[in-house]
């Protein structure tokens, strides 16, 4: 039981030492999130198609190889 005990003070003490770390974070605002979440989707939508592309190409070059 006592191991029980000390297992769930730990646990606690751990939350608020988290508890206390968060509080101390500088968190973005509003207009930062969505300006860095729109940088991050463009980004994922450029990379797609120029993998798409190279696959295209990749494609076209081991069609020509074959024949």
């Amino acid at each position: 039981m006592n191991k029980l005990t000390q297992s769930i003070g730990n646990l606690k003490g751990f939350i608020g030492e988290v508890k206390a770390e968060l509080l101390k974070c500088t968190w973005p605002t509003r207009k930062e999130l969505f300006g860095q979440s729109v940088v991050v989707v463009v980004s994922v939508v450029i990379l797609g198609a120029f993998v798409g592309l190279c696959d295209l190409v990749n494609l076209g070059l081991l069609k020509f190889v074959i024949r």
